[in-house]
């Protein structure tokens, strides 16, 4: 069979992008094998390369050219086992054999590694070029007509969002100017007509009968009678193929499509892509534009000249209310009376039929566009190049179309990817100064002058303490510091970090010197120390040497830099990539929608309108879903991936109300409206496992609490491996510097605000910008300013925490109170086991332990927690306190009867809290007070007690005493005397400082 068919398969392993690092030192050397038809092939292996290159090219046998359709292409990867100890397994991919091309039309495509089961650890995508020999070809193919080449070349069309690269282009290119333009020549040879601009054929020939590899899959049929001809002759031929590669390319579509958006619906969209057009009499400088109807739809591209459009329309099917589309090109009609009025004219119009446009799910591939005659009266001859298709929110086309349901292509109404800088802290240490040149020679010289060096780096100021400059002999000239400063430097980097000294007494700069910041030397641990420098201090254009000053700086790469709120942190690694781990998990988030949402903007006074979003947070990636404009029910249906370092991390996601696709007045963009905010903490999430839940969304505005509506969230957290998840519970929360080298809670919290408005200013400088608003808000940025909201929720919080101790006491209490006697019984009984036999006092407590755990289990939450508005005390707050909470720091009300009223709602609330303090303080001082004879009668009674205590521990054993003790604390009411005890009596008789204080 194999000499017979005289076909082969050439597949050209070209590379891999991104693969997951296998080998337990972050990295992973690959190699591919390819199944095909019984063979196997295998590449050499790439070491410790994570983007292997290899470019070989592999030879199958194709046994039968008629089943070659129905064959599936293997690749396979994997770790070599010699270079690594962890799974092997790094992804594979099935191709249709009815993808497969002639020789010379084939493209570098590139597909997304699958998984191999659901615990899989797999990412990154592979490079194939994939084609047919054909090398002793049939005599019927030998009088096929050349193929007719155009002078213009069909754009691209992309085969996968991640690749869209030059050289990927060009390739393309090339492949969809053949496929495109060979069913167009033999459309025209089955009427006998010469194609335009192209050479006429001596001697026609009937052509033969299209292979399925050489014409598109289901073509969108056109109302003319060209495209009508052309399909009765291609029906018959591929009616016998049409049932195994579809069911074929179903399976592998959805394989690929459940990895990608299975925890969101699929939403059906028409998608238009309009290349180009071809008029019979082109006219110089004329411009030319494209309009699609749908019923009450209607939108055109933009107009040119000499380009091609290469549009893509995306159409919300549910939207639609017509079967019918309609694609017309105009042309713009020039006037010489009238030059102010403009007027265009129909090139033609092309109509298809909506039911009969086929539908493309990836991983297939992307449908080629197609000529097409616009019939026109008119101007007859002209020609559009497009393409329709029904496809779902994941085709590759979708992120770059044109969207009927978020406005078209605004770019802040589109679904964008985030990435916070990444984040160094930067210490300076300042030890000391020398050869200063203080002052000039007509100034008297000051006899101790201050000094303080400040320094800068952005917007960050910091300065030393101050040091008084003495003239010799009597002290040194050289002040010395030893002072550390430690900055938030983002990547890139500024470009300098300035030192400058400064003379406090005079109030002038001595000299500075300015540090290139990216030529910092940078450290991931503490064990070697950065080299001091010198560096010289410059003054004015007078004076070139001020002095110099010893410096030591380095950047710290083994901290992590907060930058968010402690309690909602959501990555704890280092800044140094040299200290990178792999991932312990994927956590996969789908956004469907949400449901009754209120109107936020107003027209005429009356609510409008809601054009909502999501935006969701994860580590230092932030993404955005398109905006759905003026509906009160969205659906996003977008579904995005995290790596996942820390299991005990949380996950936020934010709803707000886009206000900046539009311009007000001034022609600056409005501000968008938060609506509502959900945080999910990992580790309440049981792993490969998918939670649907609808969340509430509540927003606290000044005038008080309320409800915008529900969010739809499904999510999914997968474990790559449960030894890895085990020990990161182990582990420390932050990087090791973090412990050996600590930063102050005061000087942590600066920092921290410091690199929540580098992140704000960063992101808000995208493009589309991500505001600040929504930035703070998704940060709580605002978390460390007085709310006497938040201080009763905490409050209210440290009261819940005791109520456990509070339960476990008034039990104690009824027991030592015969309120159930057979109770205190038994209380009693075990009692005596415990004195009797003390070594099974931890066993019995840690069973009991577990079995309080155990049956706790059934009572579990079933839904992962969510923010809590009544923990959260948002209805029981009032205007006041609102007002006072949403007032900035320092306050911007003026000095009137409102900042009255909270200053003396602040006084009695620090009362309380004063009065507090001395109580614990006074308990603290009495117990001081039996050591220091401050009472010396008290303190010599308690030196009595001590003494016989002693002798009676001698002579008494101690589970004796336990044992008495016990019944006496369990004796029966009647034995009790209602006054307070003895010890009590003594305690609070013990003087105290209070006494003492003014």
């Amino acid at each position: 069979m194999a000499e017979s068919s005289g076909r082969k398969l050439v597949v050209q392993v070209c590379n891999a992008k991104n693969l997951m690092p296998k080998d337990g030192q972050g990295t992973a050397s690959a190699y591919a094998i390819v199944d095909f038809d019984g063979q196997r092939r295998r590449t050499k292996t790439k070491f410790r390369d994570l983007n292997p290159e290899w470019d070989e090219k592999l030879e199958f046998v194709v046994h039968d050219i008629d089943s070659m359709d129905s064959e599936i292409l293997e690749i396979s990867l994997y770790n070599d086992k010699k270079n690594g100890k962890r799974s092997n397994f790094l992804g594979k991919v099935k191709i249709g054999g009815s993808t497969f091309v002639q020789s010379g039309s084939e493209a570098l495509v590139y597909y997304p590694l699958e998984k191999r089961s659901v615990f899989s650890q797999i990412k990154g995508e592979i490079g194939l070029r994939i084609c047919y020999i054909d090398e002793n070809p049939p005599a019927s193919e030998s009088v096929v007509p050349p193929v007719e080449q155009n002078s213009e070349a069909a754009p691209p069309v992309p085969v996968e969002e991640d690749a869209k690269k030059q050289e990927e282009n060009k390739d393309e290119k090339g492949e969809e100017k053949k496929v495109d333009d060979k069913p167009k020549e033999e459309a025209k040879e089955n009427e006998e007509q010469p194609p335009d601009n192209s050479k006429t054929e001596k001697d026609p020939a009937p052509s033969p009968v299209p292979t399925p590899s050489d014409v598109v899959e289901n073509p969108p049929i056109a109302h003319n009678e060209k495209a009508k001809q052309l399909k009765e002759k291609t029906e018959t031929a591929k009616r016998a193929d049409l049932g195994v590669n579809e069911l074929e390319l179903s399976s592998l579509s959805s394989d690929r499509s459940r990895s990608a958006c299975d925890l969101v619906d699929r939403m059906p969209f028409l998608y238009v892509r309009i290349v180009k057009a071809k008029r019979a009499k082109p006219e110089s400088g004329s411009s030319v534009h494209a309009k699609l109807v749908i019923g009450t739809h209607s939108v055109k591209t933009g107009n040119q000249s000499d380009k091609d459009w290469d549009q893509v329309f995306a159409f919300d099917k549910e939207g639609l209310n017509s079967t019918s589309l309609e694609v017309s090109v105009w042309e713009e009609e020039k006037k010489e009376n009238d030059q102010n009025t403009e007027s265009f004219l129909c090139l033609g119009m092309v109509s298809f039929d909506l039911l009969e446009v086929p539908k493309r799910v990836p991983p297939d591939s992307p449908l080629a566009p197609q000529w097409y005659t616009l019939e026109s009266e008119k101007s007859p001859g002209n020609d559009v190049m497009l393409a329709v298709w029904f496809g779902t929110q994941a085709d590759e086309a979708f992120q770059e179309a044109w969207q009927s349901d978020s406005g078209g292509f605004i770019p802040e109404t589109r679904a964008k990817a985030y990435l916070s800088p990444n984040l160094w802290y930067l210490r300076l240490t300042v030890i000391q100064t020398q050869d200063m040149q203080l002052g000039s020679q007509s100034e008297p010289k000051l006899r101790s002058p201050e000094l303080f060096v400040k320094a800068q780096l952005g917007a960050q100021v910091f300065k030393t303490s101050r040091t008084a400059v003495g003239l010799p002999p009597s002290s040194s000239p050289n002040p010395t510091w030893n002072d550390d400063l430690v900055f938030v430097a983002a990547e890139p980097f500024e470009p300098f970090l300035v030192v400058s000294v400064e003379d406090a007494t005079r109030g002038q700069s001595v000299g500075h010197a300015k540090i290139p910041v990216p030529s910092i030397e940078r450290r991931i641990d503490d064990q070697t120390e950065p080299k001091s420098r010198w560096f010289n201090l410059v003054g004015d254009e007078n004076r070139p040497y001020m002095g110099r000053i010893h410096l030591r700086v380095c950047l710290e790469g083994g901290y992590h830099v907060l930058d968010e709120a402690a309690h909602v942190t959501s990555d704890v690694r280092a800044s140094s990539k040299r200290l990178a781990k792999a991932p312990i998990g994927l956590l996969e988030v789908g956004i469907r929608g949400a449901t009754n949402l209120l109107p936020v903007k107003t027209k005429d006074g009356v609510p409008g309108t809601t054009d909502a979003y999501v935006v969701a947070k994860y580590g230092p990636k932030w993404v955005r879903t398109r905006t759905i404009l003026d509906r009160f029910n969205p659906r996003w249906n977008e579904q995005y991936t995290w790596d996942v370092y820390d299991p005990c991390t949380v996950l936020t996601l934010g709803v707000f109300d886009n206000g900046r696709y539009k311009r007000n007045e001034s022609g600056k963009p409005g501000k968008d409206f938060r609506m509502g905010k959900v945080r999910i903490r990992l580790s309440t999430l049981d792993t490969n496992r998918v939670y649907m839940n609808s969340y509430s969304l509540t927003v606290l505005l000044p005038s008080g609490a309320k409800k915008m509506g529900e969010i739809e969230i499904a999510i999914r957290f997968s474990c790559f491996s449960w030894l890895s998840l085990i020990q990161a519970y182990a582990s420390p929360v932050l990087p090791r510097m973090h412990y050996v080298r600590p930063l102050g809670p005061a000087q942590q919290n600066i920092l921290r605000l410091t690199a929540m408005r580098i992140v704000t200013t960063r992101l808000a400088r995208s493009e589309p910008a991500l505001g600040e608003e929504v930035v703070q808000f998704m940060l709580d940025s605002d978390n460390h300013v007085w709310s006497v909201r938040r201080s009763k929720a905490n409050w209210f919080r440290v009261v819940g925490c005791l109520t456990r101790a509070a339960t476990l006491a008034r039990w104690l209490d009824g027991i030592r109170t015969w309120v159930h006697v057979p109770t205190t019984v038994l209380v009693h009984v075990l009692l005596v086991a415990i004195v009797l036999c003390p070594y099974l006092l931890l066993p019995t407590v840690f069973l009991y332990a577990f079995l309080i755990i155990v049956l706790s289990f059934r009572y579990r939450q079933r839904v992962p927690p969510n923010v809590d508005p009544r923990l959260s005390h948002v209805e029981s707050v009032s205007l006041d306190e609102l007002d006072e909470e949403f007032d900035g720091f320092p306050t911007t009300r003026s000095a009137d009867q409102v900042l009255r009223n909270r200053y003396d709602r602040l006084r009695a609330l620090a009362g309380r809290a004063q009065t507090l303090l001395g109580d614990m303080a006074a308990q603290g001082e009495r117990l001081e007070a039996l050591f220091s004879w401050r009472d010396p009668r008290a303190t010599g009674m308690f030196a009595v007690f001590c003494l016989f205590a002693s002798l009676l521990f001698y002579a008494v054993p101690f589970k004796v005493f336990v044992l008495g003790s016990g019944f006496y604390y369990l004796r029966h009411p009647r034995f009790r005397d209602d006054m307070p005890s003895l010890p009590t009596n003594f305690f609070r008789r013990l003087p105290s400082l209070s006494d003492q204080v003014l």
